[in-house]
């Protein structure tokens, strides 16, 4: 019998679905279902009577799922222990990030951390949305920073930012001398957008859509500095957040101009595993992260705020192993 197991048992009963639970645990729902004949085969008992829609918990399997809770909130304050120990050892903080906050933000804040605490290693890789979540669940980071952050079973969000989105143009785009404009006067323009697997690209998809306005999307890619690249060579216009084009509008190979919607903002995140304690260090620079000189959102926590949010996450009935 392992762990998993239980776990997978757990997500059933509390999600009411083998599918859900599946997909908590990035299993297929064969496997779920063949994780919970196992137990049932263990322990010679049935936990689910599976012949009525939906299933129904049986006495034995009520008993099983409050011990297998109290079993693996034990078993996670054992992992955190253990990784509390191993990273005070190694004083190192583990922090996924995608690539457009990562570049913007992210080396200033490492290189003012490392200067506050010299015997603290930050260690920042750059990763595909995805991937972030995937690392952070599985406890490979103790942090990620992306944008439209998503809380689940598994992973919890603080929110940091919120950055305002603007029309991006080449100097010599038809709009690029309008102070602002309305989302409708886009209809039938060129527009580089962004992959439609990424949240950003649905989200401006929505805002564009409820105002009725159809442009011409003619490229699409999935980071925002090829973005650029292409908005340069006057490909067509996009809709990016204004903090990622300074450095362009300062050069002035790009301009900006603004948009007449509230709709247009860019949420950013912090996210960390749901109910495991941070670490001391982890805390220290999320900290930091949030006494930001120049916040965008009016949201901030102290560390005790985020030590009561850490302590919250944990009061709740069931955690999550990945």
């Amino acid at each position: 019998m392992q762990i998993r197991a239980l776990k997978i048992f757990c997500d059933v009963v509390t999600r009411r679905s083998f599918s859900k639970a599946a997909d908590d645990n990035d299993i297929t729902q064969s496997a779920a279902s063949q994780a919970i004949h196992q137990l049932e085969n263990y322990f010679s008992v049935k936990l689910l009577d599976r012949s009525k829609r939906p299933f129904v918990v049986t006495e034995e399997g009520k008993i099983c799922f409050d011990h297998c809770v109290k079993l693996l909130r034990q078993f996670e304050e054992l992992v955190a222990r253990l990784n509390n120990v191993h990273s005070n050892s190694v004083d190192t903080v583990k922090v996924a990030s995608i690539y457009s906050v990562g570049l913007s933000y992210m080396n200033e804040f490492v290189q003012r951390f490392t200067e506050l605490n010299p015997d603290i290693n930050v260690q920042l890789e750059y990763h595909h949305p995805s991937e972030v979540y995937n690392l952070v669940k599985s406890g490979d980071a103790d942090l990620g920073l992306l944008s439209f952050p998503t809380a689940t079973h598994a992973v919890a969000v603080i929110p940091w930012r919120e950055e305002k989105m603007a029309v991006v143009l080449a100097p010599d785009h038809p709009l690029a001398t309008d102070n602002s404009v309305a989302l409708t006067d886009l209809n039938g323009f060129d527009m580089i957008g962004f992959d439609q697997n990424l949240r950003i690209g649905q989200e401006i998809n929505r805002v564009l859509a409820d105002a009725s306005t159809t442009p011409n999307v003619v490229m699409e890619f999935d980071n925002i500095e090829t973005l650029k690249r292409a908005i340069e060579i006057n490909a067509g216009f996009s809709i990016l957040p204004e903090t990622h084009v300074q450095r362009e509008i300062a050069a002035g190979t790009l301009v900006t101009v603004q948009v007449h919607s509230n709709s247009l903002v860019r949420p950013v995140g912090i996210i960390h595993r749901e109910n495991i304690k941070l670490g001391e260090n982890t805390e220290s620079f999320i900290e930091l992260l949030m006494d930001d000189a120049h916040p965008l959102i009016n949201t901030r926590q102290s560390k005790s705020q985020i030590q009561q949010s850490d302590l919250n996450s944990q009061s709740k009935a069931l955690p999550s192993v990945k």
